[in-house]
């Protein structure tokens, strides 16, 4: 679940006039090497100086025109430049492919990814750089790099973090943190909703292409709380749209339709160390519409039960529906109320993934591996990958089941959680992937 206006699976900038967008997860492990003739044409001598610039080693107004700068400050291209080298290391080279004299295909080499993209300049003014887009900034394996190396790039992290990658047949993880400190999961929640779905389905109390009438209603991320009332949806539909695109509308509906108490009960049959705290088992309209309440609101609910669901049923009485701009309000701010959310260790999650293996029809994982959320590079390491994640300001999850080539599962899920501060989806994402380029 994440606040409607930062619903997207993957954060990206966009520089308009002069487009420099900019993604921090993308598709393939490659390089390619910059080779520069004995007379640099214009377009190379500006490539170089954008790694310059990327590296903070010249000022944006160097190298470019007045209509890039106009629509974009110096300020946010520094800001940019600098994410930038927070996660992939330092510019290293440039590499172009010209398409004329004033334009090519660009591609920056750095330490720990390759960004591809293009590069224009103007003649007119003095050969100054007029467009710069990258349209993706892929990790690549880093030479040397060790589960060591990641577990201190994970405790430098501010707030608190757990980690969890290993194999599930009992061997050792390799990379090991807080693995029994349970922490918000944001919309990774929605794993356990999958899970009590694909076991009824499996017990013959269920099948995918039962039909539920469409009565729940939440807010973004998705598009579901946009159909119509009463629209006939099959569970598989439901299903696909809550894991994919992490639909919030369509999580609600399987909510109501399995019923709240009922995924409490899965949680404690997959052996999560205490499913009590996720009791009563929230919606996704209720988690918004609790952190949109007043202060007096809140501290009612945290007087715990039975006001919990007193407070649930006065809050859903009072405001049936919300205005959007009053939910995005209640994150406007940073993070909100983070002790109302859907919490689960990384030991918890392994232990979902090993009671799924055994007991979740196995369409539960074609599900899961829609939107994999994996670079090229990544998915030609694994046989199977499958993924859901959740965030909202000061709550990330990041949550991968993987079969390896030889048929082993394993399991890399990663939290974080910061009361104090919006946490870095990009950076926790690079660990990620640094995670699973990890030789095995």
């Amino acid at each position: 679940m994440r606040p409607p206006q930062l619903a997207l699976q993957h954060a990206m900038l966009a520089f308009a006039a002069a487009n420099l967008w900019l993604s921090p997860i993308a598709a393939q492990e490659r390089a390619s090497a910059a080779t520069a003739p004995a007379e640099r044409t214009p377009l190379e001598t500006r490539a170089e100086e954008v790694v310059a610039l990327i590296n903070g080693k010249i000022e944006p107004a160097d190298i470019f025109s007045a209509s890039f700068r106009a629509a974009i400050s110096d300020a946010q291209i520094k800001g940019l430049s600098a994410n930038l080298t927070e996660q992939f290391g330092a510019a290293v080279s440039a590499s172009l492919t010209p398409q004329s004299s004033t334009r090519a295909a660009l591609e920056i080499r750095f330490e720990r990814g390759l960004a591809s993209g293009a590069i224009a300049i103007n003649p007119a003014e003095a050969n100054r750089v007029n467009e710069l887009v990258f349209r993706k900034v892929d990790s690549v394996a880093v030479a040397g790099d060790t589960p060591r190396a990641i577990a201190a790039d994970l405790a430098a992290l501010p707030g608190s973090v757990n980690a969890w990658f290993g194999p599930l047949d009992g061997r050792a993880p390799v990379i090991s943190r807080n693995a029994d400190t349970s922490l918000a999961l944001g919309s990774t929640f929605k794993l356990y909703v999958l899970a009590a779905l694909a076991e009824d389905v499996k017990a013959g109390r269920r099948k995918w292409t039962d039909v539920a009438v469409l009565t729940e209603k939440s807010f973004p991320s998705g598009q579901m709380q946009d159909w119509p009332e009463g629209s006939p949806v099959t569970l598989h539909t439901l299903a696909s749209l809550m894991i994919s695109i992490s639909d919030n509308t369509a999580t609600d509906q399987l909510i109501a339709t399995l019923g709240q108490q009922r995924i409490i009960t899965l949680m404690a049959d997959s052996g999560h160390a205490d499913p009590g705290a996720n009791d009563p088992f929230l919606t996704t309209r209720q988690v918004f519409l609790l952190k949109a309440s007043d202060a007096q609101t809140l501290a009612d609910w945290r007087s715990g039960d039975p006001r919990k669901q007193a407070v649930i049923e006065v809050v859903q009485a009072a405001e049936e529906d919300p205005p959007l701009d009053t939910i995005n309000a209640a994150f406007a701010n940073g993070p909100k109320a983070l002790d109302i959310e859907w919490f689960a260790s990384p030991a918890d999650i392994a232990r979902l993934f090993a009671h799924m293996r055994r007991k979740a029809d196995p369409e539960a994982f074609a599900i899961m591996a829609i939107n994999p959320s994996a670079t090229d590079a990544i998915k030609a390491n694994w046989r199977y990958i499958g993924y859901k994640g959740g965030s909202e300001p000061g709550v990330l999850n990041l949550t991968w089941l993987l079969t390896d080539k030889a048929g082993r599962d394993w399991v890399l899920t990663l939290g974080w959680n910061n009361p104090d501060a919006v946490v870095d989806e990009g950076k926790l994402e690079g660990i990620a992937q640094r995670i699973l380029l990890l030789p095995r």
